[in-house]
């Protein structure tokens, strides 16, 4: 107890609350410049280099895709400066941390590994160009539309609605489903006994009557016949390739015409067995 009391009594209490304000207002001073700074920044980003993306002869996907990573850049490097003038006005000192070679030194470096990891692999996707904003990908498990690519971490938003951050590093294989033209394949099942020079007939007249109508279809279908599923169901398959990420829509869009011109010509369909949906 005499020894609080002694440190009580010593304790300048005027002088730590100057401290605490002056501290308070340099932070308080900090955090609008940094405010004010930004938003400037974002501003001349936005209209120097943004338009200068624009006058290049990249798409206009990729235009994007590097206009998201540049200002990823950009406001890491922001931040860092915020976290750092921060640790200064609050007395911590940072060039002491930064340079120390013990334990946290090495917890450093391990994270800046995986950090330098994820920077460069994010390089390579960039250069060889193996997705841009808005493609439809396959990253492993994870099946969406590119929403950002940035410095450290893609991000991918699934069908779902779910957006998933995927570490640059741990894209090993990318399946990318927006390059080229898609094919819907249309499996209708079929018996044994069904006619099906009747239902090419059908089918053929379906196409005639429709194709001019979906612009989306590249080509005109083909018509492969008779196959199988591999559950062994008997079907008949027709092919049909459209542009990128149109194929969900045409097939099914297809696959009701085709149903409901067989039924209208008394041609008796049986139940699907499986999954029917063949779409690639």
């Amino acid at each position: 107890m005499n020894i609080l009391q002694r440190y009580i009594q010593q304790f300048n209490f005027e002088e730590t609350l100057m401290v605490l304000i002056t501290k308070g207002i340099k932070l308080l001073i900090l955090l609008i410049i940094f405010l004010l700074s930004k938003k400037i920044i974002n501003f001349l980003f936005k209209h120097t280099v943004g338009r200068s993306l624009a006058w290049t002869i990249q798409t206009p996907a990729r235009q994007k895709t590097i206009e998201r990573l540049l200002h990823n850049c950009m406001n890491y490097v922001l931040y860092f400066f915020l976290v750092y003038w921060l640790l200064s006005i609050l007395g911590v000192p940072v060039s002491s941390l930064l340079a120390g070679a013990g334990l946290a030194g090495v917890a450093l470096g391990l994270g800046a590994q995986g950090f330098l990891s994820d920077v460069v692999n994010g390089f390579f996707i960039l250069l060889e160009n193996q997705f841009e904003v808005g493609d439809a990908v396959e990253v492993g498990a994870v099946t969406g539309l590119v929403s950002t690519v940035g410095i450290r971490t893609t991000q991918i938003r699934g069908f779902d609605g779910t957006l998933h951050f995927i570490p640059n590093r741990n894209i090993t294989i990318v399946s990318n489903k927006s390059r080229g033209d898609m094919r819907a394949q249309i499996d209708i099942p079929v018996y044994p006994s069904t006619d099906i020079n009747k239902v090419t007939s059908i089918i053929q007249k379906v196409n005639q009557e429709n194709i001019e109508n979906y612009p989306q279809i590249c080509g005109a279908p083909n018509i492969i016949g008779l196959s199988t599923t591999p559950s062994g169901q008997l079907v008949f398959r027709i092919d049909i390739f459209t542009k990128n990420g149109q194929q969900t829509h045409i097939y099914a869009d297809f696959l009701k015409l085709y149903q409901e011109a067989l039924i209208k010509e008394k041609i008796e369909l049986p139940r699907f067995i499986g999954n029917p949906i063949a779409v690639k």
